[in-house]
């Protein structure tokens, strides 16, 4: 094996862990993709020769290339009024496979997700480095251009907003999947009362559909409006197919054998309290929905 082999060899053994990072990072996978090509090449073209902790120089770089994408972002006008439901990872109902489980290890629902893009590109940094993947303010600091404990007061900040905001769902996947399956029946049905009662009373939709169009995408609060867009959604969405969407309870709707919206449900003491669709043909053309396949 020359040093090339090698170095992509120990490389590819924390592709997953920077993945993951990546994506906590982003809320996208292929701009996750793209963080981990970059991290990467920067490695191939430096001596790491006196690096003592590969999977830690790796991280702090992948976490400095998505800190610029993040502020490339803003730069660009793209963090706009418009409702964006981050990428989801989507499984077969049955199980998710070890790569996605290494991907979703914490948990990371697409609720926290969307939280996660409403916070400052360096208070991200900080939160998802630093609590999510235990590194230390002293690592952390020179990234953002921040003293450490100034980078600890970023991860504060963020860490309030996610407590207040990000709803903690169940942990029983079986009794999740009881209510996603009373919600589609009830919305099949056109009980507008059964959905009432299924849906919390801070219950909110949000609705990517990509398009651009006023009025698409939209963003709902509340039971009655969640439950009167459930009743239009269920008569234009063929055929439901039961799926994991970042873990949970979610299916996928398939109209003539091909993919057009993923939902995801986020569900707390047995009532939805967020619905994620994402109806946006080019990003769920770029999803990964074999393990769907019958």
């Amino acid at each position: 094996m020359n040093d090339d082999e090698f170095l992509a060899e120990r490389f590819e053994a924390h592709r997953t862990h920077l993945r993951a990072v990546a994506y906590r990072m982003l809320g996208s996978l292929s701009e996750a993709d793209d963080a981990v090509q970059e991290a990467w090449l920067r490695l191939a073209r430096t001596d790491t020769g006196d690096v003592a902790n590969l999977g830690g120089w790796l991280t702090t770089v992948v976490g400095r290339v998505c800190l610029d994408m993040l502020r490339s972002r803003t730069s660009r006008g793209e963090q706009s009024l418009d409702v964006h439901v981050p990428d989801p990872v989507v499984s077969g109902a049955d199980g998710i496979d070890p790569e996605q489980e290494a991907l979703l290890s914490d948990s990371v629902g697409l609720a926290l997700l969307v939280v996660l893009e409403s916070l400052a590109p360096a208070e991200r940094l900080a939160f998802v480095l630093h609590d999510m993947f235990a590194v230390p303010f002293d690592e952390i600091a020179p990234m953002v251009g921040r003293t450490p404990a100034a980078a600890r007061q970023l991860a504060s900040r963020a860490r309030r907003r996610v407590r207040g905001s990000a709803p903690v769902p169940d942990t029983d996947l079986g009794r999740q999947r009881e209510v996603v399956d009373a919600f589609l029946a009830a919305a099949r049905g056109g009980d507008f009362d059964a959905l009432v009662a299924l849906l919390d009373p801070d219950v909110v939709l949000r609705a990517d559909t990509g398009t651009g169009l006023a009025g698409a995408s939209r963003e709902l609060r509340g039971p009655a409006a969640v439950a009167g867009q459930a009743l239009l959604f269920q008569r234009a969405a063929g055929s439901s197919r039961p799926a994991l969407v970042n873990g949970a309870a979610g299916i996928v709707s398939i109209i003539d054998g091909r993919p057009t919206a993923v939902l995801g449900f986020t569900i707390t003491d047995g009532r939805i309290v967020e619905i994620d669709i994402l109806a946006d043909p080019e990003r769920l053309s770029r999803l990964d929905l074999a393990s769907l396949d019958d």
